[in-house]
């Protein structure tokens, strides 16, 4: 069995408050594709956020391979985010948007030149290295925003709702397409919705989260 990557220990966290996280504790393993599933306002996206150093939890700890990272910012985490917004860049071309975190840790342009095409062929997206993201559709540019965070090699992928802004047919191909890279790359990753038939058909394990709390753990056969 994949030995525990990510630890989320005691956790608790609170907004004027209102408390989002109630003593949460989950984990997550090695190269698993882990869904957390629940309505609005059950403190998913909050979990996402202190996992990826966005924000800091009230009490509790988050530990990466044994070690406490509760207080690391996000550069310093082995984690990239893919948000529901794309985030790119609109006054960069869509290789630049691919390079901006690899050019931030000084990477040559051999290498940066290398991943752009590796990140554009992963993405079915080959070609459209000077366009700009403004001419993409929702679906492609949400693409280009994950592929800019696997050129990071990030040792965790936490993606919040990243199809949640575009429409249901082009929803599906991108679920498809998604576990289909994964599976590829073998990264961790963690996918955050509140759509029962997208956790069930991307995860590994699907946590149902309801009120800051953990309700129900299992794979999707479980669940």
């Amino acid at each position: 069995m994949s030995t525990k990557l990510l630890d989320l220990v005691n956790i608790t966290k609170s907004y004027d408050g209102v408390t989002i996280l109630d003593d949460l504790n989950l984990y997550i393993r090695e190269n698993e594709f882990l869904t957390l599933l629940g309505p609005s306002g059950c403190g998913k996206t909050t979990t996402l956020r202190i996992l990826g150093g966005f924000e800091t939890p009230d009490a509790g700890k988050v530990l990466f391979n044994g070690q406490d990272i509760t207080q690391l910012p996000p550069n310093k985490r082995q984690l990239n985010t893919v948000f529901q917004k794309y985030a790119l860049f609109t006054h960069m071309t869509i290789a630049e948007n691919i390079a901006f975190g690899l050019k931030i840790k000084g990477k040559s342009k051999a290498y940066i030149d290398d991943k752009i095409k590796y990140a554009l062929k992963l993405v079915n997206l080959e070609g459209y290295e000077n366009r700009s993201p403004a001419l993409l559709s929702g679906g492609q540019q949400q693409r280009i925003a994950i592929a800019r965070a696997i050129v990071n090699e990030p040792k965790v992928l936490l993606l919040d709702e990243p199809f949640a802004a575009i429409d249901a047919k082009v929803r599906q191909e991108l679920r498809t397409w998604l576990r289909e890279t994964i599976d590829k790359i073998g990264i961790t990753s963690i996918f955050v919705t509140h759509d029962q038939d997208e956790a069930i058909e991307v995860a590994d394990e699907i946590i149902i989260t309801n009120e800051g709390r953990v309700e129900q753990m299992g794979d999707p056969v479980e669940i």
